[in-house]
């Protein structure tokens, strides 16, 4: 704090939060949340003298919400790291967080003080009439730590999800570059589930009965399998692209290590070749950080690749709990294009604040940060479990806090029956890639010790054997 703010009168708020009374009952709570939470710490079936009543609770979500969730899985509400309580007493190493949304895992003592902070102020939600101080400072600490190494990038819009932070994104770019109306993706991406991303997103099942928003065209993504061939097949294809719809392209738009796609990364080289070719055909590049962000050696997947000079619309989410677009001044709407009612609960932006908090305090980012020394922790593992059990499991095996291995042959079957018994036997993923299929992880990052990992490598021998 400056000297300027010490010597400024105190409002009435900031006296709230200062209350001693307020900083006892943090300190019990904190205290019963953490007597509580600490006997959630290994994986337990479920209790039989409460299995009818969580079965009722299932069928009766299911009817509510119009289909059974993919998994029979309801929370307790409580949990510990990355254990997780279930309503029917039993425990589970869960290692995919809502697909990578609880970055510090379940019932971080963190998150409880922040929710506390939130439930003080006088909004439960923010937005465009209605910004706390917690809207400011997320959005210069976003901006910061995108700009730190060299990326231009002055301003940040929140939003409750990534699906709208990628429609901000798209909305920026096809108004800087009107007329311009194509967009250019990459093979077997996933960019979100409104009626224009779906356009994005290379799932024909995801737009079956939908009406066609945008025109889209695809180029292959890189594949380790074929690195050479991949690269090169997306450099002509882009190319011919771009001549066949000259001055049509309004962005191209990256996910850098594709998630649904499968968890394969990229390489600076491609993306290079392939941002610099857009660059100069004077096409935005959007990079969507909403699953990868925090994930990996930097805090954006755009700097762990060296890419901050072709860094125009950044996207990201999830971990932060509030989602965001980030973007030049250069393309800052003239028009009101962007307007949010709700831009995230007060609660959200400030356990994101402490997320982004307790990652630099456990030294996730770095080449020799958490993120990656956990990584390659569990490369090893599932490498061992190659050589043990060939044919039966393969890799790659993503990058960062991103694991991923295929299961077989890859088929979608044998993927969905190996995703099932992990589950039964405690250990939570979900399904990523087609053509192969693989099972993917998101452990959570800051939280996660080489004794979880070892916990998830033993369930996924036995689920292998089984």
């Amino acid at each position: 704090m400056t000297n300027q703010a010490l010597s400024l009168p105190m409002l009435a708020s900031e006296k709230l939060q200062a209350d001693q009374r307020i900083q006892q009952a943090k300190e019990l709570l904190a205290s019963a949340l953490r007597d509580h939470s600490q006997s959630i710490n290994e994986i337990r079936p479920p209790n039989p003298a409460l299995v009818d009543r969580y079965q009722d609770s299932l069928k009766r979500l299911a009817a509510a919400r119009g289909g059974a969730p993919y998994f029979p899985y309801i929370t307790s509400g409580l949990g510990n790291g990355p254990f997780v309580e279930l309503g029917d007493g039993s425990v589970k190493l869960d290692f995919i967080v809502g697909i990578g949304v609880h970055g510090m895992g379940h019932s971080h003592p963190a998150m409880l003080d922040a929710t506390i902070d939130a439930g003080l102020e006088d909004t439960v939600m923010q937005g465009n009439l209605q910004h706390n101080s917690g809207s400011l400072e997320m959005c210069e600490r976003l901006i910061g730590l995108a700009n730190q190494s060299g990326a231009k990038l002055d301003h940040c819009l929140l939003s409750t999800s990534g699906a709208m932070a990628n429609e901000n994104s798209l909305k920026i770019a096809f108004h800087n570059r009107f007329p311009a109306s194509r967009v250019i993706c990459m093979d077997n991406c996933f960019a979100g589930r409104s009626l224009a991303l779906a356009q994005l997103t290379d799932r024909p099942a995801y737009r079956a009965g939908l009406p066609k928003t945008l025109d889209v065209d695809f180029i292959p993504m890189f594949h380790p399998a074929d690195p050479e061939g991949t690269t090169r097949g997306a450099i002509e294809t882009l190319q011919k692209l771009l001549a066949r719809h000259p001055g049509e392209y309004a962005c191209l738009w990256l996910e850098l290590v594709a998630g649904e796609g499968g968890y394969y990364p990229g390489t600076t080289h491609y993306f290079e070749e392939i941002c610099k070719i857009c660059h100069e055909h004077n096409v935005l590049v959007i990079f969507d950080e909403v699953q990868t962000f925090s994930r990996l050696s930097q805090p954006f997947a755009f700097q762990h690749f060296g890419l901050e000079k072709y860094a125009d619309i950044v996207t990201l989410g999830k971990i932060t709990q509030v989602c965001a677009t980030l973007y030049g001044d250069s393309l800052k709407p003239k028009g009101p294009v962007l307007s949010q009612t709700f831009t995230g609960a007060t609660a959200s932006i400030r356990c994101g604040l402490a997320v982004l908090d307790e990652l630099q305090a456990k030294e996730c980012f770095g080449a020799k940060g958490w993120n990656m020394r956990r990584h390659q922790y569990f490369k090893a593992k599932l490498e061992a479990l190659e050589k043990k059990h060939p044919g039966k499991i393969t890799g790659p095996h993503g990058e960062g806090m991103m694991i991923a291995f295929t299961p077989g042959n890859g088929g979608a079957e044998e993927a969905k029956n190996m995703l099932s018994r992990l589950y039964d036997l405690g250990l939570m993923g979900f399904l990523a890639g087609s053509n192969p299929n693989r099972i993917r992880f998101l452990p959570p990052p800051g939280v996660t010790t080489e004794a979880h990992i070892d916990l998830a490598v033993e369930i996924i021998e036995k689920a292998l054997v089984s």
